[in-house]
Order: C-alpha cells, then structure tokens, then sequence
C-alpha cells in the first residue's frame, strides 16, 4: 500500500496509552513506522497497516514493538455496506466481550484455551478501527492458502473450532443469548439487495466459466436455477432453528484468518482465529461447511470429508463435557444432518470464498474487484473462476454437491 493511503493519525500519539500499559519501564517513542500489514489477495474486507514502534525503556535500553490496525476501506461501496453491519462494532464486541468470556468458561474448567490476539483501545482514532498485537512477532503465521490445508493443520483447525463452538454454546444455555450485535453477520434483511447485486455479476461471470468445466452437463441447469434465488434461499438457511444445536460461529473461518504457531521441529504448537467480524448465530453448519470446502487441500477436501466432521464433533463432544453443558449432547448424525440440510451453504462457499482462496496474488485482488461490476473486476472474477487451480477443486465439489441434493431448490 502507497504510504499515501496511510491515514496522518495514524501517529506514535496515538499508541501512547497502549505503550505505557503495555511495555514495561516504556518511557518515550524513538522511532514510528506504519506500512501495509498484508498482501494483495490476503484481505478484502479491510485496510491492514504493521505498525512498528521503536521504543526506548527508563534505562536507556531500545525494544522493537509492533501492532496491527485494521481500518475502513474509503470506498462508497464499502460505506453503504457499513451502515447496515458495522464489522468493527461487531468485532470490538467480540475481541472485547466475547472471546475474552469464552477463555473465561475454560479458565474456570481449569483448562487454558485462548482464541485469539489481545486487543487495544486507541484513544483518539480519527475513524473506525481494531487494534491488535502483532502475532507475527510470536512466530504465528498462516499456512499457504493455495496448497490448502494438511490433514495436521485441518485437525487442529477443527479442535479449535470445536472448543470455541462449545463455549459459545454452553455460554447461551447458562447465561442466555449474545449482545444483538454479534449474532446476525450479514443475513441482515437490509443487506439483501446489497448481496442480490453482488451475486448478479459474480453468478454471471460464475454461469460462464461454470459451462466450460468439464462434466457441467450434469448440474448447469440446477447452478443456472440457482443463481436468481441464492441469496433468498441463503436467508431463509440463516433463520435460527431452535432444535439445532446453535453456536456463535466465527463466520469467517477460512486459511487466512487462521494463524499458525510452530515448535522448533515445526510441529503446530497453538492455532488462532482472527478476523472476528461477521459473527453468527447458528448451526455449526455454517462454519464447518465454510473451513472445510474454502481451506483444505484438494486431495482430502472430500476424501476425508466425513472424517474430518467426525475429528470435529470428538473435540467438541469433549468441550461440551469439560464445561459442563447441560443440554443433551449432539450426536455425530446431528451433525451430518444439518451439513446435508445447509448443503447450499456449501455451494456458496465454493463459488463464493473459495475462488478467492485460490486465486493467485494479484494487485487486482481488492474489495471492489471482488465484487464489482466494472471491466478490471470482471477481469478478476473471470481469473477467480477459470484459473486451473480453482477448475481442478471446483470440478470435483459441484458434482458431490451435486449427489448430495445440495444444489437442489425444495
């Protein structure tokens, strides 16, 4: 990012708070940097500046410090969509709420768990934002999100998934529900039109690419009644059934908002999720079917499939017991009903987050290319739906898809 789109307060003023509660013996500001905090391709939702700080502590002694600050794109697009679902109200309230009650259930278990980073409050920020401390300087990174997740990483993936499932599920039947604020992410009703339009060129640019795959014969006809109804159809799965087994789901779970930590030997050490902005209520469903089909790699995406939804109901099976819920426990054939009843959760994940998973790192990969009608975004969709990568995984999930009745519209 042009140094240019850093915003001026974003200054060394404003982190002063944070480092005098935060650096032992801190006493000034040497030096302060702020720089992109990631690259093209690996964030669409928000502008990510690496903030470093050189500071010097009261004995003369110099620490390196490093932050991460998330603020708004600047685009209309972006600011219409914000006044419906404010993502950074929302994850403020998780990062400050909510995680830090669900580390709290296992503490009182006497089990450590944490899910995430710590968060900051930045006194006088001049827009919306979260801070957040650099998890990079824990040696925390994320996998290759073009090669997919191995069957090591995916299980940890899922354990981490299951333990937060299973706090935020014994948290409603103890205490009842969440703060309104985190328990919608987009199935907002005045988000739809908003998505209709969205999904109305993507799906385009999706039919087309979609009748050159080979075997579309099988299913065209079903993705083409699909494509005007999808979104409604979404909505209608994002209704909470209240005889499902309900969770918060984090939303957003695909290989980039999963950070990896390593042994020595290079053995997963910890997992934690970030990006807590499109928060959930619901079933499982929803964050299974979007980790699973957006993240893993093609070699075990559906060989392993059933497995992996066993690995995941074993962890939160566990949980569940630790914290002591006090509801009957999910079956592992509760757990497969409902993925067979979301199954077009699962079509939209795969024509949805999964393209922008394996398309390559380009300079085109931003918000508005994402989602936009323009020439340059329908250039970049036409990449996302038709590069070799996303063929080869694309091509084996509709026709599963397909044999599992999730592409059918009752």
């Amino acid at each position: 990012m042009a140094a240019s789109k850093i915003p001026d307060w974003v200054n060394a003023d404003l982190f002063e708070d944070v480092l005098k509660s935060t650096v032992e013996g801190y006493s000034k500001v040497r030096n302060f940097k702020a720089e992109s905090g990631s690259a093209a391709g690996d964030n669409y939702a928000t502008i990510m500046l690496r903030v470093n700080i050189e500071v010097e502590l009261q004995d003369g002694t110099i620490n390196q410090v490093s932050y991460m600050v998330k603020l708004p794109h600047q685009l209309e697009v972006y600011k219409e969509m914000m006044k419906h679902t404010n993502i950074f109200e929302i994850e403020r309230t998780m990062y400050n709420e909510v995680v830090p009650e669900m580390e709290a259930l296992y503490k009182a278990a006497g089990v450590e768990v944490t899910f995430g980073a710590k968060s900051y409050d930045l006194k006088n920020a001049k827009s919306e934002y979260i801070a957040l401390e650099d998890l990079c300087i824990k040696g925390f990174k994320n996998a290759n999100r073009l090669e997919g997740l191995d069957q090591a990483h995916t299980e940890r993936v899922l354990r981490k998934l299951a333990q937060w499932h299973a706090a935020t599920a014994v948290r409603v039947a103890t205490k009842g529900q969440y703060p309104e604020i985190v328990l919608k992410g987009f199935f907002k009703e005045e988000n739809k039109p908003l998505m209709n339009e969205m999904m109305n060129g993507m799906g385009q640019i999706f039919l087309k690419c979609c009748a050159t795959y080979e075997g579309n014969e099988a299913y065209l006809d079903k993705v083409k009644a699909l494509k005007p109804v999808v979104i409604d159809e979404m909505f209608k799965l994002g209704e909470v059934d209240p005889n499902d087994f309900n969770v918060l789901n984090h939303g957003d779970s695909w290989s980039n908002n999963i950070m990896f930590q390593y042994d020595d030997f290079g053995k997963i050490k910890e997992v934690y999720m970030v990006d807590y902005q499109v928060s959930k209520y619901g079933s499982v469903a929803q964050d299974l079917l979007y980790f699973l089909i957006s993240s893993t790699k093609l070699e075990d995406k559906l060989s392993k499939f059933d497995y992996y939804v066993k690995v995941y109901h074993d962890n939160l099976v566990e949980h569940l017991r630790i914290l002591k819920y006090s509801k009957p426990l999910p079956s592992l054939r509760d757990i497969h009903k409902v993925l067979f009843r979301y199954g077009l959760f699962a079509y939209s994940v795969a024509t949805g987050v999964m393209a922008a998973v394996l398309v390559d790192p380009t300079e085109s990969a931003s918000f508005e290319n994402f989602i936009g009608d323009s020439a340059e975004g329908a250039d970049f969709q036409m990449q996302m739906y038709n590069n070799p990568r996303y063929r080869k995984h694309i091509q084996v999930i509709l026709p599963w898809l397909l044999n599992r009745g999730a592409l059918d519209v009752d």
